[in-house]
């Protein structure tokens, strides 16, 4: 126990002895393990934030929308506008691959407001299928959604998030209520909640069929929207678009390979996308971490050297008086860990703190969420960094227990 406590009091004093050397040592791997923390981290809140993105949406869904012919087709000239409609829906679901499905109708007229007595107030209303649940990823937690018996029936029910809930009647028990939508009224038949934030949840859900009736909708459809099987490759998905997209061009008569025709959104695709960046992302990061490691390590390698030399002439006394080979191995080694592990926990401690403080004052957003880094990889991290300044400083350790004790000793 004396000689542990001698031998730490001897590492203490060496560190101390010489503070410009240890400091700058230090900071060059602390920084290291920093940066590897920070990158991590702020990789991880990108990541975050566009996982939140696609949280409002089902990822194995494809949304189309139309739009404005650039191709004559069958002697039907530019420039036509396409609008979908209901058989536009029912195509779509003869498309093999195609799972939850749902058109969104538009309310054009400028009263839709929902009023409940004297409170008006502009939420979004949104007239739609059944399907819609699945692929806007709805969570009920009062009540029911929109079933085919509404949508056969034309029935004026409705659903309404937490907040219109909450507005209108003081709580989140409004099974059997009515509310009105512009003129008409419309019984509440659930209440929704939304992992995609404060906006998704300001919304009316009423069926299709009723609003294309009470708003003069014919069988229009503003957008059509599917899912596909949750195991489907971002390939098989765009093959299956492809597939509804030939049935809508066939319909409305015009060429299926038109870009401007209709506009395809391939959540699956996007979210592949996103995945490759980051995992492009993750690469640099731990080769930009590694980097400044080895910088360090090679840095305390060299430390470990010139200590050994600035003290040959005690190594060699230590070996005339009986220290054996391991004694004079293991005392640089303790410092070279001593000096790695203090360095590597200042800059664990400073990147979590830095992650800390740009989570306090990023706002919540769409593109930047919860900046944190997995402690088990800093921890990780920290111990490789220890590992290798232990290695570091056995190569000058080695070369120390090596030393010839009369040669130390004549040493100046």
């Amino acid at each position: 126990m004396i000689l542990n406590l001698d031998r730490w009091r001897e590492i203490w004093d060496t560190l101390v002895q010489n503070k410009l050397r240890t400091v700058l040592t230090m900071l060059a791997m602390s920084w290291g393990i920093f940066m590897l923390v920070a990158l991590l981290g702020l990789g991880n809140g990108l990541q975050n934030g566009v996982a939140n993105g696609f949280a409002d949406d089902a990822v194995n869904s494809v949304w189309i929308f139309g739009g404005q012919t650039s191709k004559a087709h069958q002697g039907m000239p530019i420039g036509r506008k396409i609008v979908f409609d209901n058989r536009d829906v029912d195509h779509t679901a003869q498309v093999p691959g195609v799972e939850a499905l749902s058109g969104r109708y538009v309310i054009t007229q400028s009263d839709v407001r929902v009023r409940v007595g004297a409170k008006v107030s502009s939420f979004d209303v949104r007239a739609v299928h059944p399907g819609h649940q699945i692929i806007e990823q709805t969570i009920m937690i009062v009540g029911r959604y929109l079933n085919q018996a509404d949508m056969a029936s034309r029935r004026k029910v409705c659903l309404v998030g937490i907040p219109v809930a909450e507005f209108f009647f003081g709580g989140r028990d409004v099974v059997g209520k009515w509310i009105q939508i512009g003129n008409i009224p419309f019984e509440i038949v659930g209440v929704f909640d939304d992992e995609g934030g404060e906006a998704e949840l300001r919304k009316v859900y009423v069926p299709i069929t009723t609003a294309q009736t009470a708003w003069s909708g014919g069988e229009k459809v503003h957008q059509i929207m599917f899912t596909v099987a949750d195991d489907s490759t971002v390939d098989e998905s765009k093959r299956i678009a492809d597939g509804v997209k030939g049935r809508i061009a066939a319909h409305h008569n015009f060429d299926a390979d038109d870009p401007m025709a209709m506009r395809v959104r391939n959540n699956l695709e996007n979210f592949d996308r996103f995945q490759k960046i980051f995992r492009m992302i993750d690469i640099f990061v731990w080769l930009m971490g590694a980097c400044t490691i080895v910088a360090g390590v090679v840095g305390v390698s060299n430390i470990m050297m010139i200590i050994v030399r600035e003290r040959t002439k005690e190594i060699g006394i230590r070996k005339a008086l009986g220290a054996t080979p391991w004694n004079i191995v293991s005392t640089i080694l303790q410092e070279a860990i001593v000096l790695t592990a203090a360095a590597g926990y200042l800059g664990l401690v400073a990147g979590v703190g830095f992650l800390e403080l740009i989570s306090s004052m990023v706002p919540k957003n769409e593109m930047f969420a919860h900046p944190q880094v997995d402690l088990r990889v800093a921890l990780a991290a920290t111990a490789v960094l220890v590992a290798s300044g232990a290695v570091a400083g056995f190569f000058p350790a080695r070369a120390a227990a090596r030393v010839n004790p009369i040669i130390a000793l004549r040493d100046e």
